[in-house]
């Protein structure tokens, strides 16, 4: 059975959504880049909103410029592999391959993929992932933790919810951004 992993870049205030401009630095840096690239390459699936793949669909076509740094091509090269499913009420269509549209969240359906899937899957976007999390689904928690307090935004972890994880990883960088990972407590 494959795991439902659930990402983000937070702010040191627990935001992964910044009510006014960006979280902080740190994700930028090529070495945090790296990281991220090496860790979710098994990914098989990718879960996201409707404003987190009009996001991330930047990776389609990211690595066709001739002055492409190498992690940025192989980031690009990774998500073009994987299956996209993005839930929206409002999206017509998607303008990336290996991509399709679900009209609801449904947390048994979800679980079944996590029973059928050869690799691992992400959900990616706080209000996404608040579903998944609240419906027990999360396996994992990853957070990228910037130096930067932003006061305000989208939480990483949803209001109303007790978790007690287990940490299972962490490393500092150069950048100033900190890894975690944390495993839910069975």
């Amino acid at each position: 059975m494959a795991k439902l992993l659930y990402s983000m870049i937070t702010s040191l205030d627990g935001y992964a959504e910044a009510a006014e401009g960006g979280l902080g630095t740190g994700a930028e840096d090529p070495e945090v880049h790296t990281f991220v690239n090496d860790l979710f390459r098994p990914v098989g699936t990718y879960l996201y909103g409707r404003r987190m793949y009009e996001t991330m669909v930047f990776w389609e076509t990211a690595d066709t410029g001739p002055d492409v740094p190498e992690h940025i091509r192989q980031y690009a090269r990774d998500w073009r592999a994987a299956e996209k499913v993005v839930y929206s009420t409002t999206l017509e269509s998607v303008s990336s391959a290996k991509t399709r549209i679900e009209r609801s969240f449904d947390p048994d359906v979800v679980r079944d993929l996590k029973e059928r899937a050869d690799h691992d899957l992400t959900v990616d976007g706080p209000t996404l992932a608040a579903q998944a999390i609240r419906a027990g689904l999360v396996d994992e928690y990853h957070l990228f933790t910037t130096s930067s307090v932003v006061g305000g935004g989208k939480r990483f972890f949803p209001d109303g919810v007790r978790l007690d994880l287990d940490l299972t990883d962490e490393r500092a960088f150069a950048s100033g951004l900190v890894y975690t990972r944390y495993r839910t407590r069975s």
